[in-house]
């Protein structure tokens, strides 16, 4: 399953890019980013069988083994391709959540998209490290 981050605004070269290429490189599973500017630009058309997940403030706080479960059973359950959207600076509209297959957020600060693109590829990582059994992830 691949595993794509469609994110708004450029990273650049900054820490923050460091951090997203570092967990990326390490994840063993196909992986893509997708940077568009902060308005307009082309959305990548999605394949059949692709989840849409938001990264939303309004959305779902998940556990890092909830959310590797998740990703586990789309996994089985043959998704293509998880499709994880970062919005620009106000977010999404409600007709965008609607579409979505899932909300998560990362607790209700706000935080910079920079972090929030290296937060995502860390939980990637770890998620896939769970499925694997490696011992990235410590749990309690």
């Amino acid at each position: 399953m691949l595993l794509h981050i469609v994110a708004r605004g450029r990273i650049g070269r900054s820490p923050e890019a460091e951090l997203v290429d570092r967990y990326m490189k390490r994840i063993g599973w196909p992986t893509k980013i997708t940077e568009l500017p902060d308005t307009g630009g082309r959305i990548p058309d999605a394949p059949p069988q692709t989840r849409r997940v938001l990264l939303d403030e309004r959305g779902e706080v998940m556990a890092s083994l909830a959310f590797a479960q998740l990703l586990g059973r789309w996994r089985d359950d043959g998704v293509r391709e998880a499709r994880f959207m970062i919005g620009a600076a106000d977010g999404f509209d409600d007709a965008a959540r609607g579409e979505a297959d899932l909300l998560i957020s990362f607790g209700r600060a706000t935080w910079p998209h920079l972090l929030a693109r290296a937060m995502l590829a860390e939980q990637l990582f770890r998620a896939t490290s769970i499925l694997a059994n490696h011992p990235y992830h410590r749990e309690g």
